[in-house]
């Protein structure tokens, strides 16, 4: 007889997870930051707020961001000028666009893993979607099982709602997906398009101002899996650990709220200062049983709120300024694009290891950290290991 011990053994891998492919993807429509002020009090027939457009162009120009993509154009924006007010009924305007779009770009980001990964579609086990751009049943998961033809067994999971945290997330749950399936192969997109909180200018609101300087539209795609075939997958990464932790005293710092309008923003001042004062004790919490305690040592992936996180975060751990370096490349290219900020980072990182003919994925390090800030005040911490380059 066979015992539930012994099945339960022969159900799960014997490696580590492992990050196989990465892809990503942005929508065509490039937005230049420098004229964005402009273009956005304009199309906001918002021009006559002469003061706060001084503070927005001040906003764009300290942000650290040159460009940015966006799906909403100026030609979506006249046909549903209710989105372009600060407050007005438009949340069926913006379903209608996030609805189709946001799984249509995050099969785009998917086909480019896939394609890297190099095996056929018909492997995948599981698939997790995020995004916090709308919310629909049957959901994005769905859509993109369908947009992919990936098999119908295919088992799904979908995360609305999230926030910027969730390219850790979704890191954390394939991890254990991988490890705990025997075989698994786990297809992990996160996908946003900013029309769900797009919205006219409100001097009364000047932290909903702030997140339309900083939020660009993009998709990020990664396979997981462990114990790789040896000549046919090549992989990127290992994921070590992973933790979520709710910052003390932070309820309230970041808010996103789901109304007729589309999703409101709320963002508290003291993030950045939250957020520096508390990392170094998850860094020891997190690193401590490795024996490291050098903060230059590791590589570091961060999702990019904005510039003042990044600084701060800097200034705090004593961090060499190369340490940012691709996290900043990103933020300066696509902005803020919520979840897949820190998958494009890891894309980034390796690509730029392989361009420099590093030993390794992390920069010619082994070990690093990826973190993931957003509402709650939630962190999320992945502990990563490269795998050399070949």
């Amino acid at each position: 007889m066979v015992t539930v011990e012994e099945i339960h053994r022969s159900q799960r891998a014997e490696g580590a997870a492992m990050v196989l492919a990465i892809g990503t993807a942005t929508p065509t429509n490039c937005v230049d930051q420098s004229t964005y002020p402009d273009y956005y009090f304009r199309i906001t027939n918002s021009e006559h707020m002469t003061e706060l457009k001084l503070k927005f162009q001040r906003m764009c120009e300290k942000s650290m961001i040159k460009k940015r993509y966006m799906h909403l154009t100026e030609e979506i924006l006249k046909e549903n000028p209710n989105m372009c007010a600060y407050m007005a009924p438009s949340l069926d305007a913006r379903q209608d666009i996030v609805v189709v779009e946001v799984p249509k770009l995050g099969k785009e980001a998917a086909q480019k893993a896939i394609n890297e990964w190099g095996q056929p579609k018909s492997k995948i086990t599981h698939l997790i979607f995020c995004t916090t751009s709308g919310i629909d049943m049957p959901g994005a998961d769905y859509q993109l099982t369908k947009l992919l033809s990936l098999r119908p067994s295919v088992k799904r999971f979908m995360m609305y709602q999230q926030g910027c945290f969730a390219g850790a997330t979704v890191l954390r749950m394939a991890k254990d997906l991988a490890e705990n399936n025997v075989g698994a192969r786990v297809l992990v997109v996160c996908s946003e398009i900013t029309a769900v909180i797009f919205r006219g200018p409100a001097d009364t609101h000047l932290d909903s101002l702030v997140g339309q300087a900083l939020f660009g539209d993009g998709a990020a795609a990664v396979i997981v899996g462990s114990d790789p075939m040896v000549g046919v997958e090549r992989p990127l990464f290992h994921i070590v650990s992973a933790a979520q932790t709710l910052l003390p005293n932070s309820h309230g710092a970041i808010d996103l709220h789901l109304r007729e309008v589309g999703l409101t923003f709320h963002l508290s001042k003291d993030v950045p200062s939250l957020i520096s004062k508390n990392i170094e004790k998850i860094l020891i919490e997190t690193f401590d049983p490795l024996g490291i305690s050098d903060w230059n040592s590791i590589f570091w992936i961060v999702h990019p709120g904005g510039p003042a996180v990044l600084d701060q975060v800097e200034e705090q751990l004593a961090l060499k300024p190369e340490k940012l370096q691709s996290t900043r490349h990103v933020l300066s290219e696509y902005g803020n694009m919520v979840s897949p900020c820190v998958l494009f980072i890891l894309d980034e990182m390796r690509k730029s290891s392989a361009n420099e003919e590093m030993s390794s994925t992390g920069e010619g390090l082994d070990w690093g950290v990826l973190f993931g800030f957003g509402p709650g005040l939630t962190i999320e911490t992945v502990v990563l290991h490269s795998v050399p380059i070949k």
